[in-house]
């Protein structure tokens, strides 16, 4: 029988590897996400696709091809942060388990600006789901996520 002629794994003259089916992704907001709801667990929407290697990531949603150890990092521009809140609670939430930050928006004034970063390594198995929410307790809905990149890979 004939061999398949993609190419899993790829040495180069240099000895650098590439495996261009290896899960990883880059997405970011195609529009900015205005006065989110206030006490519940809002999706952060990724509209557009930078890359997704093996199109694994849609509607939001990365789903796992295989059981792995999956490197998540995600990267926020948020605007309006109310002082008003409780908490500001930012979750990378997966089949397995959820991981979150907590934030408290204690400040003297409300931010005109926020950057967010996250990123942790999790284990999940194949056919697991992440998804990455914003809930914010109490106060205004005035928070807007108007930029940002959520970006994962297989690490091992």
């Amino acid at each position: 029988s004939a061999l398949g002629t993609t190419s899993h794994m790829v040495i180069d003259s240099t000895g650098a590897v590439t495996m261009p089916l290896q899960p990883a992704f880059l997405v970011q907001p195609a529009s900015a996400q205005n006065n989110i709801a206030i006490n519940t667990a809002v999706t952060v929407v990724f509209g557009t696709e930078i890359f997704d290697q093996n199109a694994d990531f849609a509607s939001n949603t990365f789903t796992a091809p295989v059981t792995g150890k999956y490197q998540f990092s995600v990267a926020l521009y948020l605007q309006g942060i109310d002082t008003g809140a409780n908490y500001i609670e930012f979750i990378l939430v997966t089949s397995n388990r959820s991981y979150s930050v907590v934030l408290d928006p204690n400040f003297s004034a409300d931010l005109d600006y926020l950057p967010f970063t996250f990123s942790i390594l999790a284990d999940m198995d194949a056919s697991d789901t992440t998804i990455f929410t914003i809930t914010q307790g109490g106060g205004n809905a005035q928070l807007d996520i108007t930029a940002g990149k959520f970006s994962g890979f297989l690490a091992c």
